[in-house]
């Protein structure tokens, strides 16, 4: 194995060293679960990179978004020139899962666009797994969704050797076993052809094709090569093919697993029959009779997965193999903005058994389907070896799963966490403009938060109306014009900007200094206590940090995030002070400081409020209650994981709804 090694050209700084030292004594005592509690802009994402290196173990990073997965991979891609870094989320730009909406007779089905960049590169993630043991995974949560087993995975390669014979025929036979199509005239990934004794596949997890020459049935040169420029690049003495799909299984497994679907197909529609269900019956028949027809001719069909239970011999209710099975057992796990990702991965599991039962409970899948599913969080926890979750604010069944916490509070920067006051909301909107004028004097920054869309509209225009340079971001922005108004901000062509929810890990804004956070003192999940510690952690990319909560009275929320930043607020300035240390403002360029996942988790809530919509008829009131109960659970799922831009606006949606009883 290679050494993992880190490149950079820094050295641990603040208490990074510390944190690094205890985490990676931790791990090599054998200490399953730890905790790495760092404020923001305190290099986490180094901390676990120099980990890596002092343990010198396969690691997985599991993050909650593709956005911050892309981030962190292209960190550790930076870290780690060296070592297989891979990316893994789903390779999926749209997806409509296939479901049934029982209420309305509607069956939708399964529509997807699969993006292919980044299928190459979850095929690369697990190629890499089978092939060397210095690699480093960054994830979603989609890593918790089931594959081939690494076995079956491993049995599905072809491997060819310089020199050996091979039957040319047989070769093609098991490139398309293998999920590879052949197109003799264009060559392209996941594809092969083949010219009279030369045979060409472009893998479909590399960017580069092989050309294997015969002589009569022996292989007399492997060559990689560039599929468009056709230039040999190297020589190759073996090379092995890996599946095109991460989902693929051998003709004699599909084939003994045939018997076992064709029994539970005749149990099915038994089942239906005996109780008088006779459309059920005949569809579960005619659907499953279809895919069998399917795997008998060509060993595939669409949905496969669906029979993934029967096919790789697992018990009903068993777990799937995911992307940590093809870890060895040795490996280290970093769960990135824990207080959101271990959440999320608790509620797959539930949303996707749901929606299958309403399929099973109508004809449209076997049983077996529901095994095809994601692995519950328990499930997902046993699997894994040695762990550390991350974040500025863990959840406290994190805190008592850990054998150690370890805090890392001092910035490299040596910038310290805001200053925090209370105000009272009498007088607010002259004192916030008393508060905004210093900061446009000094040539910085404004951030204002409110609870509503129409508030955030509303104050917008009053603070206009007095002079100020302002502007509002909220849901029903446009992507595009909110990353306009961000680099606006930032290039000062206006110094305040108002909105609900600013604390997005995506959004970076140095040059803010005060953040005026209205209605500190309502409950719920825009001003609770992990709330709040992220909103204070945005006014802390400036030396002149400040933030005013502005309530009527002190809730337990605001009571503790103020004294848990008094308390790290404590601990720098003594570094500092040790140190001679002068806390500098961070310095970053104006580019790319809005993230896509914005935009994804609005269309998210979108498609969330549609679903719901079509499966009830606003206008009957007891199906407009059930409706609103649903909504309102939906809500609180993604209040709990922090994703408060969807939330807020299926609590907008909601509103809209009970307007609609009172006409």
């Amino acid at each position: 194995m290679r050494a993992f090694e880190v490149v950079s050209p820094f050295d641990p700084a603040g208490d990074q060293e510390e944190a690094i030292a205890a985490l990676a004594a931790g791990i090599k005592n054998g200490d399953r679960f730890q905790t790495l509690q760092g404020v923001t802009g305190s290099g986490k994402t180094f901390t676990m990179a120099k980990v890596i290196e002092a343990v010198q173990m396969p690691s997985l990073i599991v993050s909650h978004n593709k956005t911050l997965a892309a981030q962190l991979f292209r960190e550790f891609k930076s870290f780690f020139p060296y070592n297989a870094v891979e990316y893994f989320v789903s390779y999926y730009d749209y997806y409509q899962p296939e479901a049934y909406v029982a209420s309305r007779d509607l069956y939708i089905e399964k529509d997807a666009s699969i993006n292919k960049e980044i299928e190459r590169l979850r095929l690369s993630a697990t190629r890499s797994l089978m092939e060397r043991e210095d690699v480093i995974i960054v994830a979603t949560v989609s890593c918790i969704y089931g594959l081939a087993t690494p076995e079956v995975y491993r049995k599905m390669t072809v491997s060819l050797g310089k020199g050996e014979t091979i039957d040319a025929e047989a070769l093609i036979r098991r490139f398309v076993t293998l999920q590879y199509e052949r197109n003799d005239a264009v060559l392209d990934r996941g594809y092969f052809r083949r010219r009279g004794d030369t045979i060409e596949i472009y893998p479909a997890y590399l960017e580069e094709a092989y050309r294997i020459e015969l002589d009569w049935n022996t292989v007399e040169h492997i060559r990689r090569f560039n599929p468009i420029s056709g230039e040999t690049l190297e020589e190759l003495d073996r090379a092995v093919i890996y599946p095109a799909k991460q989902f693929v299984m051998p003709r004699d497994m599909v084939a003994s697993a045939l018997d076992k679907i064709k029994a539970a197909l005749a149990e099915r529609i038994e089942f239906f029959q005996n109780n008088g269900r006779i459309v059920e019956s005949e569809r579960i028949k005619t659907r499953v009779e279809y895919d069998i027809e399917m795997l008998t001719e060509i060993g595939y069909c669409p949905g496969i997965e669906n029979y993934s239970g029967p096919l790789v011999g697992r018990g009903p209710g068993s777990a799937p193999d995911t992307l940590v099975d093809y870890f060895p057992r040795k490996h280290l796990t970093f769960i990135d903005e824990s207080h959101v990702t271990l959440p999320q991965i608790g509620a797959m599991y539930n949303g996707d058994h749901s929606r299958k039962t309403s399929l099973v409970e109508y004809g449209f899948r076997l049983p077996c389907a529901l095994d095809n599913r994601p692995l519950r969080r328990e499930e997902f926890m046993e699997r894994l070896n040695e762990a550390i979750f991350v974040s500025a604010t863990p959840n406290e069944a994190e805190l008592k799963q850990s054998v150690r916490v370890v805090e890392q509070l001092i910035r490299p920067t040596g910038l310290l966490d805001p200053e925090i006051e209370v105000r009272p909301s009498e007088g607010q909107m002259e004192d916030i403009y008393a508060e905004v004028q210093k900061r446009i004097q000094a040539g910085e920054r404004s951030l204002i938060l409110t609870l509503t869309k129409k508030m955030a509209e509303d104050l917008t225009d009053y603070l206009g109306s007095l002079g100020l340079k302002v502007r509002y971001i909220h849901s029903e922005v446009e992507t595009i014009e909110r990353v306009e108004i961000l680099t606006q901000l930032r290039q000062g062509d206006f110094d305040i900007l108002v909105g609900i929810n600013l604390l997005r890990e995506g959004i970076d804004l140095p040059e803010v200094s005060f953040i005026a956070i209205l209605d500190a003192d309502k409950i719920g999940f825009l001003r609770s206590l992990t709330s709040l510690i992220q909103i204070i952690g945005r006014a802390a990319r400036n030396a002149a940090g400040k933030v005013v909560m502005y309530a009527d009275r002190e809730s337990d929320a605001m009571r503790n995030a103020i004294a848990e930043t008094a308390r790290r607020r404590s601990i720098q300035m003594e570094y500092n002070e040790k140190h001679g240390i002068t806390p500098t403002t961070v310095q970053k360029a104006i580019a790319g400081i809005l993230s896509r996942h914005i935009e994804e988790e609005k269309q998210a809530a979108e498609a969330s409020i549609n679903v719901f919509k079509r499966s009830y008829n606003v206008h009957i009131p007891k199906e407009r209650k059930r409706l609103l109960n649903a909504l309102n659970q939906e809500m609180l799922e993604h209040a709990k994981n922090l994703e408060f831009e969807q939330a807020a606006a299926i609590r907008d949606e909601i509103k809209e709804i009970e307007k609609m009883g009172k006409i």
